[in-house]
């Protein structure tokens, strides 16, 4: 879910009914039968936002090059494809970051487990009036998206960027009310998320999450700033391959995990994401230990 998950929204919320009726057709497995096999009789369910991506097709390809057939199944509500792992009728799904699965968890009381990971999709700042950071007046004014996840990593990417400081040096939970005025050059707005390309006409710049970017006329190149997907910032927003937690260590998993960091998936998704992924392939069990640590926050 660049941020929320990395993922290119659909508005069509029929997708999201008929995701649910497909799921109830297919009669897929009780989460006690185990996982499918991934034979064409049994294939392996994978849910997935937007399944019509160019990296979907790639992959299915390369799946069934090395004899395992998956089943990708679309949803537009972001919720479906963990309750649908959730109740067994998924095998595998691949739409959201750790901390969005992270407060699924702590709100249903699921375990859901991530087992390996795909990708960092930066969260940008961008401006129409100044070419640098360095640029932005004092006392300017930014927006940003005021969804909670998108929100928080807002504020820390503008942090990171030395615009703002943050009370406690900021976290995953940050809101607004964290900035430190008297050590922060800068105050915040927050709009809706589908606003802040928008909001560009009205200030100096605004944190723009990557479904919205090419709404702008922009493209990743502009921004001005992105956050560092190798710092411990950023590790929240890894997307992830997510299992039920029975299932944590099976292999076939595992090899469609490795299939996705191949050569031509990654080409595919890269251009699907408009050159803006930066790839990652953080062990299970650091993903895992990630997971935890937000899942005690969010408990808090």
């Amino acid at each position: 879910m660049s941020t929320l998950l990395s993922r290119r929204h659909l508005t069509a919320t029929a997708l999201a009914a008929t995701a649910a009726l497909t799921l109830a057709a297919c009669g897929g497995a009780d989460a006690a039968d185990g996982a499918a096999a991934g034979t064409e009789d049994d294939p392996i369910r994978i849910g997935v936002v937007n399944s019509s991506e160019p990296q979907w097709e790639v992959f299915e390809t390369a799946a069934a090059d090395e004899g395992i057939t998956v089943e990708m199944v679309n949803f537009s509500d972001y919720q479906l494809p963990n309750q649908g792992l959730t109740d067994g009728d998924l095998d595998l799904n691949q739409f959201q970051h750790l901390q969005f699965l992270a407060k699924y968890n702590v709100n249903t009381d699921s375990d859901l487990t991530p087992i390996g990971a795909t990708a960092v999709y930066p969260l940008s700042l961008f401006s129409l009036e100044h070419a640098s950071v360095e640029e932005i007046p004092e006392g300017s004014e930014i927006a940003i998206p005021n969804d909670e996840t998108n929100q928080a990593r807002a504020l820390l990417v503008l942090q990171e960027a030395g615009l703002l400081a943050l009370e406690g040096g900021g976290s995953a939970f940050s809101t607004p009310a964290d900035v430190i005025a008297a050590e922060s050059r800068v105050s915040v707005t927050p709009v809706d998320a589908a606003q802040t390309a928008l909001a560009l006409q009205d200030v100096a710049a605004s944190i723009i999450n990557n479904d919205f970017v090419a709404d702008a006329g922009l493209v990743a190149e502009d921004a001005i700033f992105s956050d560092d997907p190798a710092s411990d910032a950023a590790a929240p927003y890894i997307n992830i391959w997510v299992s039920s937690a029975g299932e944590a260590d099976n292999e076939t998993f595992a090899q469609l995990v490795e299939l996705y960091h191949s050569p031509e998936v990654e080409e595919a998704a890269f251009e699907s994401s408009g050159g803006s992924a930066v790839f990652v392939n953080n062990p299970a069990d650091e993903l895992q230990e990630i997971l935890a640590q937000i899942e005690s926050d969010f408990s808090q």
